[in-house]
């Protein structure tokens, strides 16, 4: 009897099927990543990146990168549907009532402006609110509501700039020696003060500047535009801009 010839079965090599996912996988993000570039609805990006990320094990998924965005485009802050520069412009103006709120309570409506700008928010006081002629002493009875104002600005995590200015009539008394020292240590005494305190704002955050009279708001041939011009600026700078930001 003859033997049967034994056919013994090929196997496939499958390894290519790996890699050759892999490729697809990749394909697939760049199709994403480029579709992004490509549109400007932070919502509708958002909605797919959370798509794609249950496709993908519910990992971080192609959009996102140790919890900061791949893509330079407007961040989205989580639950809200808006943009961080959003929520910022959105806590600014609420910030800017609420001063504006105080300083009408107080009185000083017309000796303390308050601005919201493409720089950030911008609290202007007349020098008259807070010091003597010629002095940097801060007067007493204006401390609490500076002590406000600080606490109203403690839930920000912008950079804070307290600014001095003084109009061009030099400075003629024995303690400073020009309009410089006047304006940069007016500021330093504001700086301290809106950093001291249960609600005081976080050094690190503030910073000061001197102008003396070199940025002048108005004219200094006028009583009235010399005293605009004397004054102190607290400057909370955003941390993101966009188009949308507008003047208030």
């Amino acid at each position: 009897m003859s033997k049967k010839k034994q056919h013994h079965e090929e196997h496939v090599d499958e390894a290519w099927l790996l890699p050759y996912s892999d490729m697809l996988t990749l394909l697939l993000a760049l199709f994403i990543v480029m579709f992004a570039m490509g549109k400007t609805d932070s919502a509708k990006l958002k909605a797919m990146s959370k798509s794609f990320n249950i496709i993908f094990a519910g990992g971080q998924g192609v959009m996102q990168s140790d919890g900061n965005s791949m893509i330079p485009m407007e961040n989205t802050s989580e639950g809200s549907g808006k943009s961080d520069a959003e929520v910022e412009q959105d806590k600014m103006t609420e910030i800017k009532k609420m001063i504006e709120q105080e300083i009408g309570k107080e009185g000083y409506a017309d000796k303390i402006k308050v601005e919201l700008n493409g720089d950030g928010l911008d609290i202007t006081i007349q020098d008259v609110v807070l010091f003597n002629s010629g002095q940097a002493d801060v007067h007493q009875n204006v401390a609490p509501l500076m002590s406000k104002i600080s606490s109203m600005l403690h839930s920000l995590d912008n950079q804070i700039k307290v600014v001095g200015h003084t109009d061009n009539v030099p400075i003629s008394n024995s303690r400073y020696r020009s309009n410089w020292e006047l304006s940069a240590e007016r500021a330093v005494n504001v700086r301290e003060l809106m950093v001291s305190g249960s609600y005081g704002l976080n050094p690190q955050k503030v910073s000061i500047q001197a102008w003396a009279d070199l940025k002048p708001k108005a004219a200094n041939d006028t009583e009235d535009g010399r005293a605009q011009n004397r004054r102190v600026e607290i400057l909370v700078a955003r941390q993101y801009t966009t188009t949308d930001n507008k003047s208030d």
